[in-house]
């Protein structure tokens, strides 16, 4: 089996948001407090049920999906990898709006999962 790479443009760029996403979970897998610092979330001193919950769901779900779409090359698995992203979206602008989290880090993350979740939704419509 060999490994493909896109050369169609609208297929590259959702590959790259699949690629992109299991670079994300990679890092949260191996360094979730390097990641949680970097968010500005903090674990409570003898409680690692947070690094638990990072490197599985926050970090193996992100490996996995974009692994998933990187290894198969489907458009529905970019559509699985753009929904994803989408409502990741959403529940970052709902804590914005409902949890006074209008923060720089939150404005930059939106904008990183916007596109993130556009590149493989646009292939997967046509749009690109």
């Amino acid at each position: 089996m060999e490994f493909y790479i896109p050369t169609e443009t609208g297929e590259f760029l959702a590959f790259c948001a699949a690629a992109a996403a299991a670079l994300i979970g990679f890092i949260m897998l191996f360094a979730p407090r390097l990641t949680f610092r970097a968010a500005g979330i903090g674990v409570a001193e003898g409680r690692r049920g947070g690094l638990a919950e990072a490197r599985s769901t926050m970090g193996g779900m992100h490996l996995g999906l974009g692994l998933g779409a990187i290894l198969l090359a489907q458009p529905m698995v970019y559509l699985a990898v753009g929904a994803a992203f989408a409502l990741a979206v959403f529940g970052r602008i709902l804590s914005m709006m409902s949890d006074n989290g209008a923060t720089l880090f939150n404005w930059t993350a939106l904008a990183i999962q916007s596109t993130l979740a556009f590149l493989p939704l646009a292939y997967v419509f046509g749009l690109i």
